[in-house]
């Protein structure tokens, strides 16, 4: 049986302490009862709302002074007075100004801030950081109208670090310890910490752990013991293979002649996360606009990076294919529709690169995603070949400031989407994309000038254009692995033509996954029906 993982750390209050693990990163989405209705005016609105929500969060930083002893008081009234310093609220109203909404503007704002922090040469400096980090998430939360929760009692905080109104707010009687990936000696937590007597250690590196799994923590001799199995994740950042190269592995799928083929799932809403079926070749296409429903959610960084951490440990060593926001045109996003720039409507990798506030946040959160898994990141709607060049070059940018944090990172390959004729029928100029995917939905709309509800209505009269356009298509991707994942991927009757054209990777929704594969067993790899059928 293996031994009990021992970390190195450093000591910032002794101790010792033992209790199941919080992850900090793990999602905290407020429920349907508890979210704001993002069609209510003035629930993410302009300046007024940010102004609101600084009273709020000073309120509650009020409230939680209450009865506090002086250390803790101190450091309240330093996070209140930085929310009350007017050249915050200028310089957020500056960027609004600019046309970026409000949520935006107050991370790039707090953002700034703490880059400077981070990057000072006095430690005492950089451990300022996270006190506004704190002010940052406060504010969020007040204008999301969903402030952070409490963590359970004798429960052990594991995380990169932990704000100082965070540590204030729980109730450390019942035990637990802190344990943090980063994290500092000189830090308003740590001075906290070993006031209050909690056993903490910093500067473990990011290692591996569920939430709930037991965790000790060693003030004393600066040290993390975690379960067995348990593991160092190391700092990655090399670009890994592109998910879409073909592994057949023992459960193998063939068709009746002999030619391996992946099949996928498509997962929708982060409810399918955890129904991941390890039978399949993992995700060939999860669409994150389904758990991004509100401007709130798409400025959350941590929030996506949770989601999309837990797809990937679910899939274990299985590839998952992450699409970024299509948002735009038919699919608004509450907190945008009624931002002019948007008219007459972007949608896909348009409208990210038009608000790169946006694409932004959701990049850093899939740079530091892929450290958990197989990660592939797709791009919707792309048209042209530039459109990747630019996303590509975002990602860099975002991948350097993530290595000037010490946050853990890796860049993903970079495909697209397949679903514009005019970027089908040019396949061959998109030297940059790592690989591509067909979706048939949009595809076929746009090549039979339909609208979305027309051509639900009309799919079987696109079909036989559609599968044309493909077979050409696949001709272009110069050995590039290639998939399908719309909706004709799913559907048995266009089968032999998608078998045909090429395509031997398929990525279907859940319920549609033993239809399929049992029409692949009866076809041949050129489409017809094996002897016998």
């Amino acid at each position: 049986m293996a031994e009990p993982l021992k970390l190195k750390a450093k000591s910032a209050s002794p101790g010792i302490a033992s209790g199941p693990a919080f992850l900090a990163e793990e999602p905290q989405a407020p429920s349907a009862a508890e979210r704001p209705d993002a069609a209510a005016p003035g629930t993410i609105g302009g300046f007024g709302a940010l102004e609101k929500a600084i009273d709020i969060s000073i309120g509650e930083l009020e409230h939680l002074a209450e009865g506090a002893d002086a250390e803790s008081r101190d450091i309240i009234d330093f996070q209140i007075e930085v929310l009350r310093d007017p050249t915050i609220a200028e310089a957020t109203g500056a960027r609004m100004q600019g046309d970026e909404n409000v949520v935006f503007a107050w991370v790039a704002t707090l953002d700034a801030y703490i880059g400077e922090l981070e990057a000072a040469d006095e430690e005492q400096m950089r451990a300022r950081a996270v006190d506004i980090l704190d002010i940052k998430n406060r504010v969020l939360g007040a204008l999301a109208g969903t402030p952070i929760a409490d963590f359970p009692p004798g429960s052990v905080f594991v995380g990169k670090d932990m704000e100082p109104s965070r540590f204030l707010a729980h109730d450390w009687s019942k035990g637990g310890g802190i344990a943090l990936f980063a994290g500092s000696t000189a830090g308003h937590v740590a001075l906290l910490a070993r006031t209050k007597s909690v056993p903490m250690v910093v500067g473990t590196g990011r290692f591996s752990a569920a939430d709930g799994d037991p965790v000790s923590v060693d003030g004393n001799a600066g040290a993390v013991i975690l379960k067995a199995g348990g593991m160092l994740i190391p700092p990655l950042a090399s670009a890994q293979a592109p998910t879409g190269e073909m592994q057949i592995a023992s459960g193998e799928l063939r068709t009746a002649d002999g030619v391996p083929i992946l099949l996928s799932i498509n997962i929708n809403d982060p409810a399918e996360i955890d129904a991941l079926d390890p039978a399949t070749a993992g995700v060939g296409l999860m669409r994150s606009e389904f758990s991004v429903t509100s401007i709130a959610d798409a400025a959350n960084e941590e929030r996506q990076l949770a989601i999309y951490r837990r797809v990937l440990e679910q899939a274990g060593d299985r590839p998952v294919t992450i699409r970024m926001l299509d948002i735009g045109g038919d699919k608004p996003l509450a907190g945008l529709e009624d931002l002019p720039a948007l008219s007459p409507g972007p949608r896909g990798i348009r409208l990210l690169l038009a608000r790169p506030e946006i694409a932004r946040v959701q990049a850093r959160a899939l740079l530091r995603a892929a450290v958990f898994g197989r990660l592939s990141v797709m791009l919707p709607m792309v048209t042209f070949p530039d459109e990747i060049d630019r996303m590509r070059e975002l990602f860099r940018e975002e991948a350097e400031k993530l290595g000037r944090r010490a946050l853990l990172h890796r860049m993903p390959p970079i495909g697209m989407m397949v679903e514009v004729p005019a970027a089908a029928l040019m396949l061959d100029t998109f030297g940059s994309a790592a690989f591509f995917s067909f979706g048939t939905n949009d595809l076929a709309q746009y090549l039979a000038a339909s609208t979305r509800d027309d051509i639900d209505a009309d799919a079987g009269k696109a079909a036989p254009a559609v599968l044309r356009l493909i077979a050409q298509a696949v001709k272009l991707t110069v050995g590039k692995p290639v998939s399908i994942c719309g909706d004709m991927a799913g559907n048995p009757s266009y089968l032999p033509g998608l078998l045909a054209a090429g395509l031997r990777h398929f990525s279907v929704a859940p319920a549609g996954r033993h239809a399929i594969r049992s029409a692949i067993i009866g076809l041949n790899a050129d489409g017809t029906r094996a002897a016998g059928e």
